[in-house]
């Protein structure tokens, strides 16, 4: 860990993190306005359809319930790409980004070892992810008391939701991070990660519409996201435990890696 380095990195950031704090707290506002102006009328009517009902819990939440419908915000494709800024392009960036253009030999030109800068980026990527999910939380709170449906949300929960979605993102980087440290391009580099991301959305999904299909959920990272039971019951051990080994073999063997690949030239 440098502090000098990641002093440079939050600057570096900070115009990019305001943004995206923004857009997700908007988003978390989202949900629970939805759900207010729609959820009930919407589950009387689509109750009477089994099948359209089935359709309607997606990914593991559900707009029949206002913990289920803050679900369907941490899943939905708008949420991911907003988290992936920090999760995915920062770690691809920051490496392999670094060593396509060729900069990363003057950075590492410094009294730096490696390991000491990869475990600063990682730390400030995780920064950049919590604070992320807490901007999330914070406008679903301020949502659901302003459409005054604070008797269907255990606020208590909420600190338990912010521990497992970032876990979840904290994940993906340290992944995004191992692929960055192995190659001296972003292309490959991104298309590894987003093959894991986007495959295991994919199967989530696809377990979540089709029952025939659940088998398919644990071997995805956003089965072990599911933020309905986890406003509902709280804490979720086993899928904080599944995530963390995941971060840590990914940054282990980052951290083994990184120091023992020759800095590329650039293109």
């Amino acid at each position: 860990m440098n502090l000098a380095v990641f002093r440079h990195t939050v600057r570096q950031h900070w115009v990019r993190l305001v943004a995206v704090l923004i857009g997700l707290t908007v988003w978390g506002m989202l949900m629970p306005i939805i759900y207010a102006t729609f959820g009930v009328t919407l589950r009387d009517v689509i109750r009477q359809y089994p099948l359209l009902e089935q359709f309607m819990q997606f990914g593991g939440g559900s707009m029949f319930t206002l913990p289920g419908s803050i679900a369907l915000g941490y899943i939905h494709p708008i949420a991911i790409a907003l988290l992936a800024v920090f999760a995915i392009a920062y770690p691809l960036s920051v490496v392999a980004g670094e060593r396509q253009r060729g900069t990363l030999e003057v950075v590492l030109a410094r009294p730096l070892s490696r390991h000491a800068y990869l475990v600063t980026l990682f730390v400030a990527a995780t920064l950049f992810i919590v604070v992320s999910i807490a901007a999330t939380l914070i406008g679903t709170a301020v949502a659901t008391i302003a459409v005054d449906y604070s008797a269907e949300l255990d606020f208590g929960n909420l600190p338990w939701l912010w521990l497992h979605g970032s876990a979840l993102y904290v994940t993906i980087a340290a992944i995004s991070f191992a692929a960055s440290v192995s190659f001296d391009r972003v292309g490959p580099a991104a298309g590894i990660t987003l093959a894991v991301v986007l495959i295991s959305y994919f199967l989530q999904v696809l377990g979540s519409l089709w029952p025939d299909a659940e088998w398919l959920q644990p071997y995805s990272l956003f089965y072990y996201l599911n933020p309905e039971p986890v406003l509902l019951d709280g804490v979720q051990p086993v899928d904080l435990v599944v995530l963390g080994v995941i971060a840590i073999a990914s940054i282990a063997y980052a951290l083994f890696v990184f120091p023992r690949r020759d800095l590329a030239a650039p293109a």
